[in-house]
């Protein structure tokens, strides 16, 4: 209910405003008359001070946190081997990626934090209270159940109350959704949280800190905390990526132990080596770190992140829901332009100009009726009148009263208040007509949840005659963005649900304005908390009336949080926004909890996601962000594992293809000259160095041949570093949103980085082939007339080669088509080159030596054979097999969706996170295409609007044939799609109206229609046909359509 002045009759309005509003009353209470000081202290040893318990983790212990998980712990086991085994430098490096991982996760999530507590500016709670005898202004943390209080207009309600006597308005709205204050009465319960609008009464105080309405509210976001829907997958990646590297790294290790006989302590360093190369270490970092420059990027729209995993699932987000109160509306009653008026010569502006004159217009408006009329008036144009007397707003006749002399000098008195009651005070008792256009009036704008407000003034040479003037209607208004805001949700594939406290008329009409649809029910048929405030185990069976609905009104904070809850259980992806305490269960419990601009506290300590800028048009900007990250996310998701493919399978296959030895004693000949000198004797004696002097038994000398092929250990981590390292830039890298939700299709992400990995990894392979089988007669590089290299060049290469194919990969796996395609980041185009040129600058000069019992020379020294031009040679190698990558890349992407391989093509039709197919279940089939049946409604209504248009401003009118015929086939089509859940039958009905549409529109269309009008129309219409297409695509993954047009589709 809203102020007396809108109500009914005095003796009803108690028991309407029960049962329509969120009021509890108390018929057998104490009032308090006031607490000692020894009382009050005594209370506050047993309740507790009147605040909200916050817990706060403390930042050392983030870090901490950071440290620890199945990464962290990962690294910390090879950091504990490689110690132990001595190897203090690779030890180091682990060590340095380990803190920098956690180092940067903790300083994004504490600046999250610390800009949230930046946001609670607002001063120390106060209270008016009596203790011991005396009224004084205290601290309203130290209040207690049973202290006396003073509630006046302004004020906010320091605890939940009992009111004494007495009556106030109170504005429920950041608690209950309600647009418009509550009266209440004596036995009436304000909460903690509420403000007062008008009157002043003493209260007693009934509840304090976590036992209030707020506080209870706030116990329903403990818990709640769990992995992130990144961080899951994730964990799947890591852990088919950990299990694979331990089995071929075991693997490896047994043959190297049993087969080579090489000593455990070399075979084990390899092995670990190669276990945490292969494992993507940086992945965390990475994505980490890309997240964290997404987070900024929505900072300058207004939005601030307070947990980085938020924003992947906002990529995903498929359902919206908001409340309405403050979020979709202004939270501002405005009169609205409807004005029926009673008087020959009346409009909106002389009724608003008569109602204004019935309140003090020149000073402060002293309530929420008094500060809608005089914020829509003239109120300069008010100077030229003389306030006589003025009557304020009583309870017990339900108007305002003002005497004034106008500026010709006559006196009159002008009223406004209630329909009902200005009626029967102009005499509408004996004027039927009067009586029954009211009542028609007030009945229609109610059903509409609409309110109103009439004003009377005194008949001429008269103060005591009065007649109707008019009746100013209004409303809490939407933003001037939400009707759009809306609309590009459902462009961008997610459907938006209104979820209110307020009343069910009320929200049904902002749902009509909005375009959402009026099924709207109340909170009748909702689930509850069980008994033990847990999530009642049947919520799955309401499942099916949530989806189905538009909204829910007259909801409490349970309820919210249980609709959401219930539609992630079915798979939605569900965002929330909202602004009060009553919305801060749901933000806790939903995948990205939105807390709009002025949100209370309890709203913004809940929220993953806090706005800066009124109004609902940043999500769409954070939607469509937070889907080019995920895109960055996933790009270099599928570069990693293609990556790690590469190197852990290349250098497995490679223990056991590939025998050094015999490369080096071919190329090498016997190491023993003539005159019994240690030097090779055959037709390449620089191929491989000679590292062992005679036995010492006397025996005939052996040369320390390399016994597997592999890399050092510091290749291995430069390659790691460097690459990895660079790969940060990935999050500035240049990519296009997805026009719908996004969601993981693992299956078809392994099978791509399946593809990009075995590319890479054969290649290398075939290098390392053609390498070591130079010295033998008839080989390619014989063929060539390229020289036999030594072995340490041999090994340079392969650095060059993994690292090259590491980040020409990435270029592969940023685009499903060519790589040349999307053009990248400039600042990851940058960090490419400076990767590539650093690794090729390192593989051309290395010193020539040993490292880890492995031979190494720069491929640009002159060495042994002579020859400075390898690095070209694999520059061309490497780029030409990128070539052969990229290409099976797009056969293989054309492939799966062709084929519907793993549903690569249907899953990303379907609207739920998890589902990938509409025959999952009957919700999946129903809930598929629903949110295309509403986009398309949308796009018919402004063809349907701008017909209407043209017709009264074109045409005056007169509709020619053309498009009288679109009008009517526009109305059809709506009525088609009117709660349509895309049944089959509907389906092929509105493909054909929309069809009939179009078919008229290319007609000519008559009349004498401007071009600007008709350009307008083509461009709705053409929206239209974007939209039909959008719904064709869906119908025919769900088989509504035959197979002829399907293929079409």
């Amino acid at each position: 209910m809203g102020g007396a002045e809108n109500g009914g009759a005095a003796s009803g309005e108690k028991e309407v405003k029960k049962q329509d509003s969120h009021t509890e009353h108390r018929d057998d209470f104490v009032a308090s008359v006031g607490l000692s000081s020894a009382e009050a202290e005594q209370l506050l040893q047993q309740y507790g001070k009147n605040e909200l318990e916050e817990k706060r983790t403390p930042k050392w212990l983030v870090y901490l946190q950071h440290l620890w998980g199945p990464m962290p712990i990962m690294i910390w086991l090879a950091i504990i081997i490689e110690f132990a085994i001595q190897n203090w430098i690779d030890a180091g490096i682990l060590l340095g990626i380990q803190f920098a991982n956690a180092t940067l996760g903790w300083y994004e999530t504490t600046k999250a934090a610390d800009a949230v507590s930046a946001l609670k500016a607002a001063l120390k709670p106060l209270a008016t209270c009596k203790r011991d005898g005396k009224w004084a202004n205290m601290d309203a943390t130290l209040l207690v159940p049973g202290d006396l209080v003073l509630l006046g207009a302004g004020a906010a309600v320091p605890a939940d109350c009992i009111v004494n006597e007495g009556r106030i308005e109170v504005d429920q709205a950041a608690l209950t959704g309600e647009s418009l204050p509550v009266t209440m009465y004596k036995g009436d319960t304000p909460k903690m949280g509420s403000t007062v609008t008008r009157g002043e009464v003493e209260a007693t105080v009934e509840f304090t800190g976590k036992n209030t309405f707020f506080g209870k509210t706030a116990q329903m976001l403990q818990g709640g905390d769990g992995l992130g829907n990144l961080q899951k997958i994730l964990l799947k990646i890591m852990f088919v990526l950990v299990v694979l590297s331990l089995t071929l790294c075991l693997v490896a290790l047994i043959y190297l132990l049993a087969h080579k006989h090489e000593s455990f302590k070399e075979a084990l360093s390899f092995t670990i080596v190669l276990l945490v190369a292969s494992i993507p270490i940086a992945i965390e970092i990475v994505c980490t770190t890309t997240l964290a420059l997404g987070s900024r990027q929505l900072s300058a729209y207004g939005a601030i992140v307070t947990r980085l995993q938020s924003i992947e699932e906002m990529a995903g987000m498929n359902m919206l829901c908001s409340d309405k109160t403050g979020t979709l509306t202004l939270n501002k009653m405005e009169i609205q332009d409807y004005c029926p008026t009673f008087k020959e010569g009346q409009d909106l502006s002389s009724v608003l100009i008569c109602a204004a004159l019935a309140a003090k217009w020149q000073e402060p408006p002293k309530d929420a009726l008094d500060t809608m009329v005089l914020g829509a008036v003239d109120l300069p144009g008010l100077d030229k009148y003389t306030l006589i007397d003025h009557q304020p707003f009583d309870p017990t006749i339900k108007r305002t009263e003002g005497h004034v002399r106008g500026p010709d000098g006559v006196e009159f008195k002008t009223t406004k208040g209630a329909p009902q009651i200005i009626a029967k005070l102009c005499n509408a008792d004996n004027i039927p007509e009067l009586k029954m256009r009211v009542e028609a009036e007030v009945a229609n704008l109610g059903a509409r949840g609409i309110r109103s407000l009439a004003v009377a003034r005194t008949k001429e040479g008269t103060l005591d005659e009065w007649e109707m003037l008019g009746m100013l209607t209004f409303l809490d208004p939407p933003r001037p963005d939400t009707k759009h805001t809306i609309e590009q949700a459902l462009e961008n594939g997610v459907d938006v649900k209104m979820i209110t406290g307020d009343q069910v008329l009320i929200a049904k009409e902002m749902s009509r304005i909005l375009g959402l649809g009026t099924n709207i029910p109340d909170a009748t048929g909702l689930p509850k908390l069980d008994e033990e405030g847990k999530i009642p185990k049947d919520l799955h069976k309401y499942a099916q009336m949530i989806v189905e609905a538009d909204g829910f009104a007259q909801v409490y904070p349970e309820h919210k949080y249980l609709i959401v809850e219930c539609l992630r259980q079915v798979g939605f992806a569900v965002g929330m926004t909202g602004d009060g305490v009553n919305d801060a269960p749901a933000l806790k419990k939903a995948d990205v909890g939105i807390a709009v601009a002025g949100a209370t506290d309890a709203a913004r300590a809940a929220a993953d996601i806090v706005l800066t800028d009124p109004g609902l048009s940043v999500v769409i900007h954070a939607i469509i962000i937070a889907r080019q990250i995920f895109q960055r996310v996933k790009n270099f998701i599928n570069y990693r594992i293609a990556a790690t493919l590469q190197l852990l399978t290349f250098f497995f296959i490679s223990v056991f293809a590939f025998d050094p030895k015999k490369f080096c004693e071919t190329a090498m000949g016997d190491i023993v000259d003539q005159n019994g000198n240690l030097q090779g004797t055959g037709p390449y004696p620089y191929a491989c160095p000679i590292n062992k002097n005679p036995n010492e038994d006397g025996g005939d000398p052996e040369a320390d041949y390399p016994n597997f092929f592999q890399l050092p250990v510091l290749m291995l981590m430069l390659i790691t570093l460097l690459n990895d390292g660079t790969l940060i830039s990935v999050g500035y890298d240049r990519v296009k949103p997805s026009p719908r939700p996004e969601k993981w299709n693992l299956r078809v992400l392994f099978l791509v980085s399946t593809v990009l990995g075995v590319v890479s990894m054969g290649s290398s392979l075939l290098l390392v082939g053609l390498v070591l089988d130079s010295p033998n007669e008839g080989s390619l590089f014989q063929k060539w007339g390229l020289p036999v290299p030594p072995y340490g060049k041999l090994v340079n290469m392969i650095y060059l080669k993994v690292s090259l194919s590491d980040f020409l990969t990435l270029f592969s796996a940023r685009t499903e088509g060519p790589f040349w395609s999307m053009r990248p980041g400039k600042l990851l185009m940058g960090a490419a080159m400076v990767a590539l040129s650093l690794s090729t600058a390192l593989a051309c000069v290395w010193p020539e030596g040993e490292l880890d019992h492995v031979p190494v020379e720069g491929l640009a020294r002159t060495g042994g054979d002579d020859y400075t031009l390898w690095p070209l040679w694999i520059w061309i190698f490497c780029v030409f097999w990128w070539w052969v990558q990229d290409a099976l890349k797009v056969i293989t992407y054309y492939l799966v969706l062709k084929f519907d391989v793993f549903q690569a093509r249907t899953g990303a039709l379907v609207n739920l996170r998890d589902a990938f197919s509409p025959k999952e279940s009957e919700l999946v089939d129903g809930v598929t295409g629903m949110v295309e049946t509403k986009l398309l409604d949308k796009k018919v209504a402004a063809v349907e609007e701008q017909v209407t248009k043209i017709a009264k401003t074109e045409l005056h009118g007169a509709l020619p044939p053309q498009l009288a015929r679109i009008s009517k086939t526009t109305a059809l089509a709506r009525t088609s799609m009117t709660g349509a859940n895309l049944g089959r039958t509907s389906a092929t009905q509105i493909a054909q109206q929309v069809a009939e549409i179009e078919e008229a529109l290319a007609q000519p269309l008559g009349g004498n229609i401007s071009a600007q009008e008709r350009q307008e129309l083509e461009r709705r219409a053409e929206a239209m046909r974007a939209a039909a297409a959008r719904l064709q695509r869906v119908s025919a993954v769900r088989g509504d359509q035959p197979a002829s047009k399907q293929a079409e589709v």
